[in-house]
């Protein structure tokens, strides 16, 4: 699924796909609300960190199905 995290004072959202579900995702937004950081991991394995005092939003699209044929990833 693709998740896009808004950042005060930056033009540029960060966008990335993750195998998080959408639950996993905005479980982790809350406890970074009352912590230090926002640690997401993207479908590559890599690590998003985001510090929590500059979130300005969270949002998630749907999430992927897994794919049936030849071009299924």
């Amino acid at each position: 699924m693709e998740v896009r995290i808004g950042v005060q004072n930056v033009a540029r959202e960060i966008t990335f796909e993750t195998t998080q579900t959408t639950e996993e995702i905005f479980a982790a937004v809350k406890a970074a609300l009352g912590s230090d950081v926002l640690e997401l991991t993207d479908d590559k394995g890599g690590r998003v960190i985001v510090p929590s005092a500059t979130i300005g939003y969270v949002t998630t699209g749907a999430e992927r199905k897994a794919g049936v044929g030849f071009g299924a990833h």
